[in-house]
């Protein structure tokens, strides 16, 4: 027998779950090996251990590798233990890994760890596992974005990912002549240690920290975020028509006499999405939502098409936006602009007066916006009956006045069957000419804002029933229900301000979520509350199955209505219009069924590495807008409690911190059980949701940070 074959029957035979783990003396026996001829036998166990094939367990019994390692991304904390999440796998399945065992692997690094206590042992960290990193596969951070910084003859760059907590030290030789305070790229050279922290080169700097804009540079480079789109996808872009081909337009709706809109914020260069609407004599609508047919121009397999899935979405900064898709294509020939003739895809329902969608069409269309309208107009016309509005857009006004009706009634019946509607405090972030902020103000939904926001999510649900009873490949949006621990833990935080979500054994209701926030609103612990609830909620993911979305309170949902800024939104287009034409085929069917979960999962990814970019930059500018008005004093509310200080926040949503250091009137005592601090001899008290006053004391450009102190009375 060839040596190869042999090690493909040991491995076979040592991961077959039949057969129970042997030691090497067993397996020689079990495999009538003589004493003299055992050393082949060695060589070929030690060459499967190298690659990772099979493991040593504990006891010394060869097993299958995947029975004693789990891969998966390693998730830092900043406070030496992290998590890591095994792939494929989703958060409720995160290893615990204490600080000792991380092996000096970083956030973000692929590792293989070894289960040391299954997760109902692990007391410490609820009910997940504990887990030891026993090697690193790939390091995510060769390059990382930071500020350069001396001290005497000792350079180094301090990471803007707070979750790298290490400095990398550089050699005078490899400072490319960087300053105090700018910012720069670093190539991590050597990794270091637990004794010795990693040396790096500087290989770009990228500028001053006070430089306009430099901040959110470092930021999109610091999460890879792609600004340059490659010359194949910008050579395929050259060749996209600028004008819409009439000759191609034949079998299409044309719906171009019907009058349409589209309301979007004034900025808004992307408009994928118009309104048609027409309210009949028994009360029912015809509602049709029109949607940019992006996928006419962006095929499967394309230059633009894998950039597309590489991005996964647009990245919307407070000062600019990366977007998903050249911007010849999403502002223009994509973009549903006023005049001009659009391919869109549509979905056309009539709906009843209880808001039900009784019959719908799902077509290939093409339309005319007549009007680009934005929601502070829309608003002005329905809300406050703005005389000079009305007049400019008069022909118009029965339309949104009819869209307002069906909108109302759409959000009724969504609330009837228990949606939750968090309406949580949002910033606006204005600007000078010169890139300076100018101003942050809050920003609040309004009737233009819903109705869109309605039609949408009547549309998504639409779309995502119709191709799940069809029953072929498709890309659903799903949100499962909370974890009953999650639910447990927040209702014991509840309690404290005489507030519960009731549930039912393990299960939660949304209508009773909903409740809880109807009980909250206009509350001071309101903001605080809503905030604590919905991170008690599952993060909402792309997968190529259909569960439901728990927050909508929809048993079918899907992103059908951005495919100029969502890569799931653009694919979904693709099989509804291979469907539409006849042309999901067997191989088609196969070929969907093997790309879907990976492009989903990679959507997924994508989604959040923009969230959490986007929050990092809203959190720069607002730390770089506090900056001027140190000193000054403001009316807040505590929104966290922690045993090192508490979190508040004022009405624009800028949020800063009372260190506990700074509370210097008392010896302060934290009541976790209570979100409380309580000071030991003058009964002062600290607690989540309650009104403060506090002064700017100061403010960290590079670590956006703000700090708060009291202001006693």
């Amino acid at each position: 027998m060839y040596q190869e074959e042999k090690k493909q029957m040991i491995a076979a035979m040592i991961c077959d779950q039949k057969l129970k783990p042997m030691k090497f003396r067993e397996l020689a026996g079990f495999l009538s090996i003589p004493k003299q001829e055992r050393g082949e036998l060695s060589e070929i166990l030690d060459a499967l251990l190298r690659e990772g094939v099979i493991a040593m367990d504990s006891e010394g019994r060869y097993v299958d590798d995947h029975a004693v390692h789990v891969s998966g991304e390693f998730f830092a904390t900043g406070r030496g233990f992290g998590f890591v999440r095994p792939e494929g796998r989703g958060p409720d399945a995160d290893i615990f890994i204490p600080e000792e065992k991380t092996m000096e692997a970083m956030h973000g690094d692929t590792v293989q760890v070894t289960v040391i206590k299954e997760a109902a042992d692990a007391g410490a960290h609820g009910n997940r596992a504990e887990g030891e990193i026993v090697k690193i596969l790939t390091r995510a951070n060769e390059t990382v974005v930071g500020t350069f910084f001396r001290d005497g003859s000792i350079a180094f760059v301090r990471p803007d990912n707070r979750k790298l907590d290490f400095d990398i030290f550089v050699s005078k030789e490899h400072t490319k002549g960087a300053a105090e305070g700018q910012k720069v790229v670093c190539r991590i050279k050597h990794f270091g240690t637990k004794k010795r922290n990693p040396d790096g080169i500087v290989t770009e700097i990228l500028g001053n920290l006070g430089d306009p804009g430099i901040d959110v540079i470092s930021v999109i480079r610091s999460y890879g975020i792609p600004t340059e789109f490659p010359p194949e996808v910008l050579a395929e872009t050259e060749g996209v028509p600028r004008k819409v081909d009439i000759s191609e337009t034949e079998e299409r709706l044309d719906l171009r006499d019907v009058p349409t809109v589209t309301i979007d914020g004034e900025d808004a260069k992307d408009l994928d999405d118009a309104i048609t609407i027409e309210e009949h004599d028994d009360g029912t609508f015809t509602l049709g939502v029109h949607i940019a047919d992006v996928s006419h121009y962006v095929t499967d397999g394309s230059a633009l098409d894998e950039e597309a899935q590489k991005r996964g979405t647009s990245v919307y900064f407070a000062d600019r936006v990366i977007p998903m898709l050249p911007r010849e294509l999403s502002n223009g020939i994509c973009s549903l602009n006023e005049g001009e003739d659009r391919l869109a895809l549509s979905c056309i329902m009539e709906v009843n007066k209880k808001g039900q969608v009784t019959d719908h069409k799902i077509a290939e269309t093409l339309i005319r916006v007549n009007r680009r309208m934005s929601y502070t107009a829309v608003n002005g016309i329905l809300t406050h009956r703005d005389e000079a509005l009305i007049r400019e857009y008069r022909e118009l006004v029965p339309m949104f006045e009819t869209m307002a009706k069906l909108s109302a009634i759409i959000r009724g019946r969504r609330e009837e069957r228990g949606a939750i509607d968090f309406d949580l405090p949002e910033c606006k972030i204005l600007f000078s000419e010169d890139g300076e902020v100018r101003d942050i103000v809050p920003y609040e939904r309004n009737v233009a804002t819903r109705l869109i926001e309605d039609f949408m999510l009547l549309a998504n649900e639409t779309v995502a029933e119709h191709f799940f009873w069809l029953e072929l490949p498709f890309v659903y949006r799903n949100h499962e229900a909370p974890d009953p621990e999650k639910m447990l833990k927040l209702n014991i935080f509840l309690s404290n301000f005489g507030y519960r979500i009731h549930n039912n054994g393990d299960t939660v209701h949304t209508k009773e979520v909903q409740k809880l926030l109807d009980k909250v609103a206009g509350t001071p612990e309101e903001a605080v509350i809503s905030r604590l609830t919905l991170r008690s909620m599952k993060q909402a993911k792309y997968e190529p199955s259909c569960m439901g979305h728990f927050g909508l309170a929809a048993r079918y949902y899907c992103h059908f209505t951005s495919p100029i800024r969502r890569y799931p939104d653009l694919q979904i287009h693709r099989i509804i219009k291979e469907y539409l034409h006849g042309k999901m085929s067997h191989a088609r069917i196969v070929y969907y069924d093997s790309v879907l979960a990976g492009r989903a999962s990679r959507a997924s990814v994508c989604e959040r590495r923009a969230d959490e970019a986007e929050r990092e930059v809203e959190k720069r500018k607002k730390a770089e807008y506090m900056h001027r008005f140190l000193g000054e004093i403001y009316d807040g509310v505590i929104s966290g409690v922690t045993n090192w200080g508490v979190y508040v926040e004022l009405p624009n949503t800028v949020e800063g911190m009372i260190r506990m250091t700074d509370l210097r009137d008392d010896f302060y005592r934290y009541e976790e059980s209570q979100a409380r601090l309580v000071g030991e001899h003058s009964g002062r008290v600290y607690a989540l949701g309650q009104r403060i006053k506090v002064q700017v004391a100061a403010v960290d450009l590079y670590a956006a940070t703000i700090d708060f102190v009291p202001v006693l009375g």
